[in-house]
């Protein structure tokens, strides 16, 4: 088991050089460090902690502060376990980036679904209307309550109230890209939460350890002609 914390940036779109286009979700990986190390000696279970997205130590608090400090680091933000580690290939402190994933590789991703506040059966549960004339006096209601024999509303049923905002993982996704360059990892298709949310990403539980063939990606280059380079030699020297 391996793991690192990013950013959910965004949706694009990238195209392979077949011409099929791959919907994908942009994470950058910041640096994270290893603020960490859980045994089964000393705590129960094996487990390392990650540190993600530095914060100032005037915005923290003495806790947080010795406790990252112990790891030669500064206070963060965000602090999460990846357990089922290999804790021996860890060493306290240490930096871990992008480059723990590969193209091809399947992939668990973790976050907080969007919050939607107050909703009701019809858009919490995807239950259906009722007739929607004049006369039917029941458009969107929870429908039955209970039966005769209870006499009470039965446990499990299910009512309107607070939709979203819960942990989500979204099995089985394929990393498409890891861009070592500017710290992200294209992975195709959607990731819970919304834009600038923290998000887990784990190598597939179900995948056991098995990858697809990572699609050859199209490359833009701009190049410049010898002509261009020349007009602009030429209008620096003028200006100058």
């Amino acid at each position: 088991m391996k793991g690192i914390l990013g950013k959910k940036i965004g949706m694009t779109e990238v195209f392979t050089n077949d011409g099929v286009l791959v919907p994908v979700t942009v994470i950058e990986v910041e640096p994270n460090v290893v603020t960490q190390i859980k045994t089964v000696e000393t705590d129960g279970y094996d487990a390392i902690q990650l540190g993600n997205t530095t914060i100032r130590e005037k915005v923290s608090n003495k806790a947080s502060i010795g406790h990252t400090k112990k790891a030669n680091t500064e206070p963060k933000r965000f602090l999460k376990e990846i357990r089922g580690v290999d804790t021996s290939s860890y060493t306290l402190g240490q930096v871990i980036d992008a480059s723990m994933f590969e193209a091809g590789e399947i992939v668990d991703v973790t976050g907080v679904s969007k919050g939607k506040g107050y909703q009701g059966v019809i858009k919490r549960y995807n239950q259906t209307r009722g007739p929607m004339g004049h006369g039917s006096q029941y458009h969107r209601g929870v429908g039955s309550l209970g039966t005769l024999l209870p006499m009470h509303v039965l446990k499990g049923k299910k009512l309107p109230g607070h939709m979203g905002n819960e942990k989500v993982t979204i099995q089985n996704l394929t990393v498409v890209k890891v861009d070592l360059e500017n710290n992200c990892i294209l992975i195709k298709g959607n990731v819970p939460g919304p834009k600038k949310s923290l998000v887990i990403i784990r190598n597939g539980i179900k995948a056991n350890g098995k990858k697809v063939a990572a699609p050859e990606l199209i490359t833009y280059a701009v190049e410049e002609t010898k002509e261009e380079v020349a007009n602009e030699t030429a209008e620096g020297i003028t200006q100058e």
